[in-house]
């Protein structure tokens, strides 16, 4: 990116003169096609003058006219202050950018006047190193400048990613005698959409000035920290052919385009000259193009969270790294990057891919998914429940991801993630063919256990609890979930609740028997707090974080909203049981498409007892009975808990079930234990 190079009118100083880099001389001829260059795009030089007298420098911006032969002219880029009398002035020389270098221009026939200058080119200059990397002028940034609470406002003119020249005022009372030079301050780069950057800087240089002062700063920090250390970091690979990323760069808005060096699904490492350098850690850049050979894009939000040179060798001396993590985006742009990623990994490795329906249910019966005592529950909704697996599969919908493991066009293994509440995933549907259940089934579980770590920090994903529902006698989903949570033994990282598991047919015309005291309503606010407060006694768990029933009334409006949007069903109604105005249980009607989980999970009522004494088995039923009629299905799958009140009040039920829940904050815990559990298996 070239250069248009803008320096702040008049700053008296005195000039330290520039180290020459061996000698090195540019002809005129490259001379003046540079100064026609930065006459093309309105760019400055720098013009430096000495006193006669006193012998200090000033240096002053000028705009070059078009140079055709041995003549250079150039007028003053600000209007001449009446108070410098440029009479006491001599000409010392001229610095022209380019790039990090400058070319010193010096010559002995020059004509000085209020209007500009002008000289006779010599047919030698020298390329002098005058910068770490170079300096872009700034647009339409703000700054705010911070030193022990003292806040100063004002612009950003000069941009590098080691130093920054940042204009400021003082408004009364404030005084520029506030700012301690010998102290660090925070810098805050902004416009009126949102803040690019906020860091640590070290004060190089000041101007003089009673409003208005330049300052010189450099930024004290290589790397930054966007989120929370973890262990397992996400999956770094390198691609053929490598992309590139394209982006505008906020603060210059220059168009720049950066090689990828390695790429995951939650950041990427690029690499840069250190001369041309434009990354800054700390730096957030809205909205960058993940270029694929110029075959297609994707675009995400990134955040620079560190520098560090690429490599020792002599050819690389020069260049750096900085690494850019994903702060959000599109939940179909980041399916089709981590799809890609997946592959790379392995080929038989699918995400959310186009299926084959056929094949997808001859599967699901072959890998025993679909037994005969669930395919009953199945059979009178089934072309309902193939026309939901259709947009579920092959729609790629935003709410719904699909894990498959297939080889020559044979589905050994299948797992899916489904967004069943605003902020938390269920995960469902693990199978594998029996001839290959060991590897098929191992791969799908890694893809979900990859992609919740590619996703999770993601906004759009939405993606702050994971939970299944599993049967405690089934020894892989035990070993694995259960065993997390036996492994943690923390219920705020993980839980397990346990649930029984029936299927309630529904009556007409029963219903509670207010005049007993009995009552059934829509749920309030304080009827869930009384619910948090008995699950903090019964459990301590993670199930009411999850669910979404901690504080207040949450409906799952936002959620609802999507999958009507996407063409499903889904809807919650919360009822509370009470007897003379006690909580005695909170019914949760859930209401979505059959099918939807193979075990109508997601379709059934769910039911919390919070006085298990006090409730007697037919008001019980009797409350069932007045919310089944929502249900299509003549028989209503319900999940009760606890246990044991099932158990104490002998209601029949079919299975238990273990909801587990994972706060993904605590992801570290997850991996950790997987590693080594698939470490012993594999051994």
């Amino acid at each position: 990116m070239e250069n248009v190079h803008q320096f702040p009118p008049l700053i008296d100083r005195i000039t330290q003169r520039e180290k020459f880099i061996d000698g090195k001389k540019v002809k005129k001829k490259r001379l003046i096609n540079k100064l026609n260059a930065i006459n093309f795009k309105g760019g400055t030089l720098l013009v430096n003058l000495r006193h006669v007298k006193y012998n200090h420098t000033i240096s002053r911006s000028a705009r070059p006219l078009p140079c055709m032969g041995d003549e250079l002219a150039c007028v003053w880029a600000e209007p001449v202050n009446l108070c410098q009398d440029l009479s006491a002035y001599q000409f010392l020389d001229i610095l022209v950018p380019d790039g990090p270098k400058q070319i010193l221009l010096k010559s002995e026939s020059v004509s000085i006047n209020e209007e500009g200058l002008s000289i006779r080119l010599p047919e030698t200059s020298i390329e002098i190193n005058r910068r770490k990397a170079q300096r872009y002028r700034c647009k339409d940034i703000q700054v705010k400048l911070i030193q022990n609470s003292a806040e100063f406002g004002g612009v950003l003119l000069e941009f590098c990613p080691f130093s920054f020249l940042i204009e400021i005022h003082q408004s009364p009372p404030q005084t520029f005698q506030w700012i301690d030079p010998n102290l660090s301050a925070t810098a805050i780069f902004f416009d009126v959409s949102q803040t690019y950057f906020s860091g640590t800087c070290k004060i190089l240089k000041q101007s003089e000035g009673t409003k208005t002062r330049s300052y010189v700063l450099e930024p004290l920090e290589n790397q930054t920290r966007r989120f929370k250390p973890r262990e397992f970091r996400c999956t770094r690979q390198e691609l053929l052919p490598l992309p590139n990323v394209i982006f505008q760069h906020p603060l210059t808005k220059k168009t720049e385009n950066l090689k990828v060096l390695d790429l995951s699904g939650s950041g990427l490492a690029v690499e840069e000259d250190k001369d041309n350098s434009v990354l800054l850690p700390g730096m957030i850049i809205p909205d960058v193009q993940i270029d694929f050979a110029s075959s297609f894009r994707l675009a995400c939000k990134v955040q620079v969270v560190y520098r560090k040179r690429l490599a020792v060798e002599e050819e690389k001396e020069r260049c750096l790294k900085y690494g850019l993590v994903i702060l959000d985006m599109d939940l179909d742009e980041h399916r089709k990057l981590t799809s890609l990623l997946y592959q790379a990994t392995d080929s038989r490795s699918y995400l959310s891919n186009q299926i084959d329906m056929e094949a997808l249910w001859a599967f699901f019966f072959n890998s025993g998914l679909i037994y005969p005592q669930k395919y009953t529950f199945l059979l009178e909704n089934k072309d309902h429940i193939k026309e939901t697996y259709e947009k579920l599969y092959n729609s790629n919908p935003s709410i719904a991801r699909h894990f498959i493991y297939q080889d020559r066009g044979q589905i050994l293994g299948h797992m899916s993630m489904l967004r069943f509440y605003n902020n938390s995933w269920l995960i469902q549907h693990h199978a594998a063919v029996q001839a290959d259940s060991g590897k098929a089934g191992l791969a799908v579980l890694n893809q979900v256990h990859r992609f919740i770590n590619d996703s999770h920090r993601l906004y759009s994903a939405h993606m702050n609890f994971v939970f299944c529902y599993f049967r405690p006698e089934n020894k892989f989903p035990d070993r694995v979930f259960g065993g997390v949570c036996r492994h943690t033994k923390d219920p705020k990282i993980c839980s397990l609740d346990n649930f029984a598991y029936f299927h309630y047919r529904k009556t007409v015309d029963n219903r509670v028997e207010e005049e007993d005291g009995w009552t059934l309503t829509e749920t309030q606010p304080e009827d869930l707090r009384e619910l948090k407060s008995f699950y903090k006694y019964s459990s301590g768990g993670l199930m009411l974080s999850a669910m979404e029933l901690e504080s207040g009334i949450t409906t799952g409006d936002d959620i609802a909203k999507e999958f009507r949007r996407l063409g499903f069903r889904k809807e919650r109604h919360l009822f509370s049981l009470k007897k003379n105005n006690g909580v005695k249980a909170i019914f949760i009607e859930n209401v979505s498409d059959v099918g939807l989980n193979l075990s109508d999970l997601t379709n059934c009522i769910q039911t919390i007892i919070l006085d298990p004494d006090s409730l007697p088995r037919a008001i019980f039923y009797k409350t069932l009975s007045q919310i089944a009629p929502k249900f299509e299905k003549k028989d209503v799958p319900v999940l009760l808990y606890p246990v044991a009140y099932a158990e104490s009040q002998s209601i029949s039920y079919e299975k238990l079930y273990s909801l587990w829940v994972f706060d993904l904050q605590h992801m570290d815990y997850y991996l950790k234990y997987l590693q080594q559990l698939l470490r012993h298996i594999q051994h």
